[in-house]
């Protein structure tokens, strides 16, 4: 039982990852219908520029990760003014050819501005609890802390505000939304900034609690894209039942068989969901 909670435990730090990375995705294509690939590439350019501004110009941690927050608020912006709004009436084809470009597009300029060497973001957080046996170092503590938070936020935000309401009025019906007054030219914009701002903060917690690398962006996006079908398209709660039930089974399945089998078996349970659920967790039928 010990060994079940700390594995459990251990698959909350990284399932609060998937979430962030799942939660930035389907509001993305909920909105949009946009299958934004490269959200993996943008969230390692926030783990990279917090490495960046600690590393090499001695920024606080905390200050850092603000920061690349607020870098990342005005890159997601961008991304939906120069790369998706220009296709935003073509057929389903082009956009899905400028999010590939677009994935190509960072990664490149990663490599370009931050090499191609293995980082990990340091940190000050080297304590280790132990909870009834079940041991949880001060790093993983504070990235599912930090994680709750933000998932709080996010569903206050969409459900408690305006702005929030007017995202999801436009996700259900745009034509709708439109005899509403609901400004639809505006909600992209804050859609991209704030998924963006949540893959800069699972790039943060995934250069801290692991490595990052080229390619650690593709393999983060694959996840995302698998806790959407899992949790259900487009679905807020979907993307965080989902995100926490793929890292737990992923923990699980590492601790208990073997590491190397820990993304099949992750998998098959997605799978296994989808044969019985077809619309995922909490999807619509």
């Amino acid at each position: 039982m010990i060994e079940i909670l700390q594995q459990i435990v251990n698959g909350l730090a990284i399932g609060g990852v998937y979430v962030l990375i799942a939660l930035g995705l389907t509001t993305v294509f909920g909105i949009l219908g946009i299958a934004h690939f490269a959200h993996g590439s943008v969230s390692m350019f926030g783990g990279y520029l917090t490495f960046f501004l600690v590393a090499s110009l001695g920024f606080p941690l905390l200050v850092a990760i603000v920061t690349a927050l607020a870098a990342g608020l005005v890159l997601g912006v961008l991304i939906e003014w120069l790369a998706y709004r220009p296709v935003r009436n073509a057929s389903h084809i082009n956009v899905f050819i400028v999010a590939l470009g677009l994935t190509m597009m960072v990664e490149g300029l990663n490599l370009e501005f931050f090499g191609h060497e293995q980082i990990v973001i340091p940190t000050n957080l080297s304590r280790v609890f132990d909870i009834g046996g079940v041991t949880i170092p001060e790093l993983r503590l504070y990235v599912i802390l930090a994680a709750a938070l933000l998932i709080a936020a996010m569903t206050l935000f969409v459900e408690k505000t305006k702005t929030g309401q007017a995202i999801r009025a436009v996700a259900e019906n745009r034509d709708a939304a439109i005899l509403m007054g609901v400004n639809v030219k505006t909600i992209p914009m804050i859609v991209f900034s704030i998924s963006t701002a949540l893959g800069v903060c699972a790039g943060v917690m995934v250069g801290a609690l692991f490595a990052i690398a080229p390619g650690i962006g593709e393999w983060l996006v694959v996840k995302g894209f698998a806790v959407l079908i899992l949790g259900g398209l487009g679905s807020i709660p979907g993307a965080i039942v989902g995100g926490l039930v793929l890292g737990v089974t992923e923990a699980l399945a590492a601790g208990f068989i073997s590491s190397a089998y820990k993304d099949v078996i992750a998998f098959v349970v997605m799978i296994a969901v989808l044969l019985l659920r077809p619309q995922g967790l909490m999807g619509k039928s």
